[in-house]
């Protein structure tokens, strides 16, 4: 793996986790990272996939959506067309503030803190639970690029390589992968 760290200004704003499967993740002081694992106490911890629709298609998949990051600048974005947007409502474990994640290549390793590495497998794809949190909310994270590719807006997903407690304000550094960069497809 490539050192090729980039220079940002990013940080936690804030962490979420909910043990059953609620929409929204109730905000905590600290949330801690598992390697292999996802986030403790979450009910989508484990090896295999625990989204359930992806577990009534294959249980047995592993599982590429251990940890949900937002950058607030979309929470920024929401709030500002009329949605009541706050961080950890749109299902997110990680909020984060000066980091562009949909930009980051499939593979782009997230030094949070003092020791948590998480790596990025792919983008969320929004689903109609958004529209019954907030009427209209899954078009609005929709968009389309100049040629009619459909743009997902609701975030990353990523897995646990080194674990470590995350919290507020802690710094995140972005470690490119390898070129070529693959760019992120839904997970």
């Amino acid at each position: 793996m490539s050192q090729d760290f980039v220079t940002v200004n990013a940080y936690v704003l804030a962490v979420s986790q909910s043990a059953t499967y609620t929409f929204s993740k109730a905000p905590q002081p600290q949330i801690e990272l598992l390697a292999g694992l996802g986030v403790a106490g979450d009910a989508h911890l484990g090896t295999t996939v625990k989204h359930r629709s992806r577990v009534a298609q294959d249980p047995t998949q592993p599982n590429l959506r251990q940890v949900h990051l937002i950058h607030a600048e979309l929470h920024d974005e929401l709030n500002a067309a009329g949605f009541s947007v706050a961080a950890g409502q749109m299902g997110e474990n990680i909020t984060t503030r000066g980091l562009d994640v949909l930009a980051l290549p499939v593979g782009t390793r997230l030094h949070i803190g003092n020791a948590a590495v998480i790596e990025v497998t792919g983008l969320r794809n929004p689903c109609t639970q958004l529209d019954t949190f907030r009427p209209g909310l899954m078009a609005a994270t929709l968009d389309r690029d100049a040629d009619g590719n459909l743009i997902r807006k609701a975030g990353v997903m990523a897995i646990v390589l080194t674990g470590g407690i995350v919290r507020r304000n802690d710094p995140i550094r972005v470690e490119l992968p390898p070129l070529p960069h693959r760019r992120l497809e839904k997970v």
